[in-house]
């Protein structure tokens, strides 16, 4: 939980679009969590459930409607973008950093330039096949796949 990952834009959007919002992280600022997260949390619309690993974090990511990814810089990669989607769970994101690398805009989620955008992708959630979600991912982000990338590189680095 860090201004950075945009837990406020989150809570905000998921209250706008009358959806229930489960968050889970560490707390890296808190500061930013007990001024920001904090009085938000109601054990209902919204939850936080700490830090969150192995098959808990596969079952919340797997039943999740969709995960809110509205960043506030430019990351240059999103594991829990590209774990989410695993899971066929569409991502709805900041169009910035590397999620424009990482989510097909329309088929794999949606990018969003504002909450108002957040929104509106929230309620066109149910466009998304959630099976394209998790083929995107075994054609891009699979070990395999990762290796022979890498591979590939290192013999266009030496050429």
């Amino acid at each position: 939980i860090h201004p950075d990952k945009g837990a406020a834009e989150a809570i905000a959007a998921a209250g706008r679009a009358g959806r229930r919002l489960v968050m889970a992280g560490i707390v890296q600022d808190q500061d930013y969590h007990d001024s920001q997260v904090v009085p938000a949390v109601d054990g209902r619309s919204v939850v936080y459930r700490g830090p969150l690993g192995g098959a808990a974090r596969t079952k919340t990511l797997g039943s999740a409607y969709a995960l809110l990814h509205l960043i506030n810089f430019d990351e240059p990669f999103g594991l829990s973008v590209v774990e989410a989607l695993a899971c066929g769970t569409p991502v709805i994101a900041c169009n910035r950093g590397s999620m424009p690398e990482l989510i097909d805009d329309g088929v794999t989620g949606f990018l969003v330039d504002n909450i108002d955008e957040a929104v509106d992708a929230i309620g066109r959630i149910g466009e998304i096949d959630r099976a394209a979600c998790r083929a995107a991912v075994s054609a891009r982000f699979t070990v395999e796949r990762m290796a022979d990338r890498y591979l590939d590189l290192y013999r266009s680095l030496l050429g």
